[in-house]
């Protein structure tokens, strides 16, 4: 246990795993879609309350407060949205940028196959607990008698 616990976290591989997310987040054609994608879903906000703040404007200030209020609630898609966005940006702004894409594209690969694993593991689980669950219950009926 200790041993495998050692190989996922040695040295060179965290050092390689840290390369390649810092390389894909600090990518230009990345930023500048995440930059555009935040302007659209939370930016406007920032800035339409300190221009309200500065020009004393109640009803840019109250319209701003209220979505920002709204933003820092937990579990606010907010985040997800922003790179989903971000994400269609990309595609549509950077068409020839194959190695932002060609890292989405296997990010996404990985999901669906831990996804479907997790699944598997949930259905074979579930079927180990009901052949426990049935076999106690025989056993029991069968002690009682």
């Amino acid at each position: 246990m200790r041993e495998n616990l050692s190989k996922l976290l040695s040295r060179e591989k965290l050092k390689n795993t840290l390369h390649t997310i810092l390389e894909f987040l600090f990518n230009p054609p990345l930023l500048i879609c995440l930059g555009i994608a935040w302007l659209i879903t939370n930016g406007w906000s920032y800035i339409v309350f300190t221009l309200g703040v500065y020009f004393d404007v109640p009803l840019m200030i109250g319209i701003a407060s209220a979505y920002l209020a709204f933003l820092w609630v937990p579990f606010t898609p907010e985040k997800i949205i922003t790179v989903i966005i971000a994400i269609a940006l990309l595609k549509r702004f950077f068409p020839d940028d194959e190695r932002t894409l060609k890292k989405l594209q296997n990010l996404h690969a990985k999901y669906k196959v831990k996804a479907h694993n997790a699944k598997e593991n949930a259905k074979t689980t579930m079927q180990e607990h009901r052949e426990h669950r049935t076999t106690t219950c025989t056993s029991k009926k069968t002690s009682v008698e």
